[in-house]
């Protein structure tokens, strides 16, 4: 094998790992799409974890105490008090 033999042999394989780097896995434009999909998902995270948290200040309030079962039953089953009278309006 001549030295322009061994030339070409080296260009080629510096191609080849050059487009494994450009388009392959772990490509700039991989690392991009993988960056985006990773901001969505903390949000999502974030997001939940706000909401766990509030359902967890709710179980917690209705374990400890009977204001809360009595706000919901009032305000999502309509439930009143003995002797209460229920005056509802629009507007």
């Amino acid at each position: 094998m001549n030295k322009r033999g061994v030339m070409v042999l080296l260009v080629l394989l510096l191609v080849l790992f050059q487009s494994q780097l450009w388009f392959g896995r772990g490509s700039l434009s991989d690392v991009t799409q993988m960056t985006k999909k990773l901001n969505t998902l903390k949000t999502t995270s974030a997001k939940l974890q706000t909401e766990n948290t509030q359902l967890k200040a709710e179980v917690e309030d209705l374990k400890t105490g009977m204001d809360m079962v009595e706000e919901k039953a009032r305000s999502e089953l309509g439930m009143l008090k003995p002797n209460e009278i229920l005056v509802q309006y629009t507007k």
